[in-house]
């Protein structure tokens, strides 16, 4: 996805969108809850080594953190796909704009700034979709 000229981060949050179906529709509630630490920790560790391989920080081909992004955005969210689809345009919102301290966070080291600054934009993105789920239950859930 990474690869892909042109979006590669709305690319790689629309096979996040896809993993969270999977893991949705395929599994049970615990397994959303435990698919996040274990895809922020490879994310971060397989990142790192991206970023070896390409000579610079955060390589375009690397789209694990915004697949990542997309599972903290709606996890355990009882959505639609409504639901869904504005939670995905919430984080791309929010992955895009960064606002603080998520770029604070892209400094961290390695791997570790690629995913971290993805995760508080998806907390930020869980939370408005929370909010707009309140003004409009029958759109969202």
């Amino acid at each position: 996805m990474g690869y892909i000229p042109f979006a590669p981060g709305t690319c790689g949050s629309v096979a996040g969108l896809a993993l969270y179906a999977a893991i949705r529709f395929g599994g049970p509630p615990w397994l959303e809850v435990a698919a996040i630490p274990v895809v922020y920790v490879v994310g971060a560790w397989a990142a790192t080594l991206a970023e070896r391989h390409f000579g610079h920080d955060d390589p375009g081909p690397v789209v694990i953190d915004e697949i990542l992004g997309m599972l903290l955005t709606l996890v355990l969210l009882p959505v639609s796909w409504t639901g869904a689809l504005a939670g995905f345009v919430l984080f791309r919102i929010f992955d895009i704009l960064k606002p603080p301290p998520c770029r604070q966070l892209e400094k961290l080291a390695g791997g570790w700034g690629i995913m971290s600054d993805d995760v508080l934009a998806a907390l930020y993105a869980h939370v408005a979709l929370r909010v707009l789920a309140a003004l409009a239950p029958g759109w969202i859930w």
